[in-house]
């Protein structure tokens, strides 16, 4: 059998630049990290060869690979010519709140396989090849960041060329500015699901053709820079106050990126000590995001006493193999 473990991320600034209508001609950038939440995938030979049996939120028993729902596992399985295994599916959060599980699927299942096949990309392949499923294959109206993020591991720095390159640098800081920042953010769910297709759909066209959201998208993609230069110089409090200007830039991208629920427990943080946030992801639902001096914390929890607060730390190691027994995977014993 072999495990994989894949985290989700948060994006701090920068998010939309990353899809192809905007960076193609402008270059994007977005500053994210990994988080220690994650999507754990494994496989191993299943009884019959040729079948597949699949467990996710669904379940799977089927004998050719044409005939898997789960768009994701099929088209990787036929990139890799995967047969006859036993499939499972378990993670930390739910789907649909804005921590990229979609794209930590994407990225775990690549490893997995690869691991499977007794081959090897590095974490930047990995990327890449999940880029390639997700956003070539089965045309999803997604950026870049995600796979990435969710690959690699870390608090990066990501900029996407007009060629469609994609260069990720890790940002460094100092022992005490990392536990500063890592401290200091909140994460709060709101109890919403959202398929962020449809937002997606609707920015990518604002962001082609509305020239007063194409510059929002320039000053998000600034923000991004602007962060990257405050954390390098150890000025960790600057989080606050550019995660709320790009709040307010994302939300003029699309109609449904915030609603009257989200902005009035964003609004009630702002004046019970947050100095700055964001609803991460695409919009719509998931998983509000503050950062909060540390004096403020418990006056902000019981502000939003109503929703359930996700406490999370950093993750530096991105996709990675955590079981791995050969023997078992021949089926040897």
């Amino acid at each position: 059998m072999i495990i994989t473990r894949t985290p989700f991320r948060i994006s701090f600034a920068g998010g939309g630049s990353d899809l192809a209508n905007y960076y193609a001609k402008f270059g994007g950038a977005v500053l994210s990290t990994a988080i220690d939440k994650y999507v754990y995938l494994s496989m191993h030979p299943y009884f019959f060869k040729d079948g597949y049996f699949l467990k996710y939120k669904e379940v799977e028993d089927v004998h050719s690979v044409d005939e898997i729902k789960h768009r994701i596992i099929r088209e990787v399985f036929k990139l890799y010519n995967i047969k006859g295994v036993d499939f499972n599916s378990s993670a930390d959060i739910p789907s649909g709140t804005g921590l990229a599980s979609s794209s930590a699927f994407t990225a775990g299942l690549i490893t997995l396989c690869n691991a499977y096949n007794e081959t090897y990309l590095s974490k930047e392949e990995v990327a890449e090849q999940a880029c390639h499923v997700e956003i070539d294959l089965l045309n999803e109206p997604i950026g870049k960041q995600d796979q990435y993020a969710c690959a690699c591991g870390g608090l990066n720095f990501i900029e996407f060329e007009k060629n469609g390159r994609v260069n990720i640098e890790k940002v460094f800081l100092t022992t005490d500015g990392y536990k500063r920042l890592e401290n200091n953010l909140m994460m709060f769910y709101t109890g919403q699901t959202r398929a962020a297709g449809d937002i997606l759909k609707e920015q990518k066209k604002n962001t082609t053709d509305d020239i007063a959201k194409i510059n929002n998208l320039h000053k998000m993609v600034q923000l991004a820079k602007d962060l990257k230069h405050e954390l390098l110089h150890n000025n960790i409090d600057a989080m606050g106050e550019i995660l709320h200007q790009g709040w307010m830039y994302k939300k003029e991208l699309a109609g449904n990126i915030s609603n009257e629920f989200i902005n009035h427990y964003y609004d009630l943080a702002m004046k019970s000590g947050a100095s700055g946030g964001k609803l991460l992801g695409a919009g719509g639902g998931g998983f509000l995001l503050f950062y909060v001096k540390e004096e403020n914390h418990q006056r902000l929890r019981y502000a939003l006493k109503d929703l359930k607060e996700l406490p999370f730390k950093f993750d530096n190691k991105g996709s990675t193999i955590i079981h791995y027994n050969k023997h078992a995977l021949r089926g040897e014993h």
